[in-house]
Formats: structure tokens, sequence, C-alpha cells
């Protein structure tokens, strides 16, 4: 292989950080500055459209408080069950987007810019047996979890998870995620 076809996994991991640090920045501005509040205002009337944002937020560490506290406001004018199956369908696309970034191009960079042996055997592992059922399994949990989805779904891209299989289960436990917090929502109000 020459220098000229050889790919710079460094490189690409560090463009994939800068990635990552400007979306970062940019969450943080929306959370900080009010637009994300504003956004779910304005669609206030939409209670489908408001779910459905709420949902879209649900999926990163900076955005799951506010659109926690958008989904227990929310169920008090929407049923649960509807609240749910909308937000976790804005949720399922939220995390969709970020498990293909990590599985196609962050994974590969991390795989590659690795040059220690022993965590490359562990890497090779995880693909066989239990191993292979493991990440995906932790990162589901992760995902019912109120941790943030980046971590599971990381888990699961490393692991090489289907996206076929992902979606139903981003969805089913997005759905569980979201019915929990607009019950309890509704519970404690009475």
């Amino acid at each position: 292989m020459s220098k000229k076809s050889k790919i710079n996994y460094s490189r690409n991991l560090e463009r994939d950080l800068l990635l990552v640090g400007f979306s970062l920045v940019l969450t943080i501005f929306l959370v900080r500055y009010g637009v994300l509040q504003s956004i779910l205002s304005a669609s206030e009337g939409l209670s489908i459209v408001s779910s459905f944002i709420a949902g879209l937020f649900f999926t990163s560490v900076f955005t799951i408080a506010p659109a926690s506290i958008a989904i227990a406001h929310l169920s008090h004018s929407i049923t649960p069950v509807t609240l749910a199956a909308w937000g976790a369908f804005g949720s399922m696309l939220g995390d969709l987007v970020i498990f293909l970034f990590i599985k196609d191009v962050f994974s590969e960079d991390i795989k590659g810019a690795i040059k220690a042996s022993r965590f490359k055997y562990f890497l090779s592992k995880t693909h066989f047996g239990f191993l292979r059922w493991l990440g995906p399994l932790v990162g589901a949990l992760i995902i019912i979890s109120p941790l943030p989805d980046e971590i599971g779904l990381s888990l699961m891209g490393v692991s090489k998870m289907r996206v076929g299989y992902l979606i139903p289960l981003a969805f089913a436990l997005n759905f569980i995620g979201i019915f929990a917090i607009a019950s309890i929502s509704l519970s404690l109000a009475v």
C-alpha cells in the first residue's frame, strides 16, 4: 500500500472530534440562549409537533433536561401514549443520525487510530459469541435509562449493530422512557 492510498486515521479522528465539538457548542448555544424553549413554545398549540421536537431533543446529553421538562409539560395536554409515540419517533430519528455518524465514521477512525494490540484484540473479539451482543445490550439499557443516548449508541456502533435492528429498538426504548416521564408527571400533578 502506497503512502498516498493509506488512510490517515489520526487526522480523520481529529476531524471527527472537531465536528463533535462543534455540535456540542451549537447544542449548548441552543439551550443556553433559549432557542430550544422558543421552538417548543412556538409549536405549543401543535401537540404532535411539540412531542416530535421534544423527542428529537431527548437524545442528547445537552438537551435531555429541557426535553424532559417539555415532555412533562406536554403530558398535561396530550395523552401519554400519543406523546410517547410521536416523541419516540423524533428520538428515533435523532438516535439514527448519531448512530450513523458513530458507526460509519467515528468508530472506524477510532479503530484505525488505536495502535495498542491488546485493545485491537478485545475489539476483534466483540464480533464473536456473547461479547457480540454485550455492546448492544448495554447500549439498549443506556438508551432506556436517563443516561445520554450517545453512550449507548457508541456501544452499538462499535459492535456493528445493523440499522435495521436499531430503528425499532430505538423507537421502543425511547417510547418506554418518554411514556414513563409523561406518566410520572401526570401522577405527580394530581
